[in-house]
């Protein structure tokens, strides 16, 4: 679950558009829009450009928002990146 790291697309890669409920991310690099909710986009912001791996981002994004960064979080979180590396927004470093 933890083992893997991940990197971000560089920001200037992406361009992101809040769109009410539902965010569109722009990938410059392959010419693709993703529409994502929540907590993609705050999944991407929390990464920066540092590799980081689930347990990491949990407890960035636990910090942020005041939430438990234990039990199934990592776990959440690890699904979450797998999503976002098949559509090319992080890769695995």
């Amino acid at each position: 679950m933890g083992d893997r790291h991940y990197v971000a697309a560089p920001a200037d890669a992406l361009r992101i558009e809040p769109l009410g409920e539902l965010t569109a991310i722009f990938d410059r690099r392959s010419m693709q829009t993703h529409l994502v909710v929540s907590p993609i986009p705050e999944i991407l912001e929390a990464m920066g450009p540092e590799v980081c791996d689930a347990r990491a981002l949990a407890q960035r994004l636990a910090a942020r928002f005041d939430l438990e960064a234990e039990g199934d979080a990592p776990a959440i979180v690890a699904d979450r990146l797998a999503e976002l590396a098949a559509m090319g927004l992080v890769a695995e470093a």
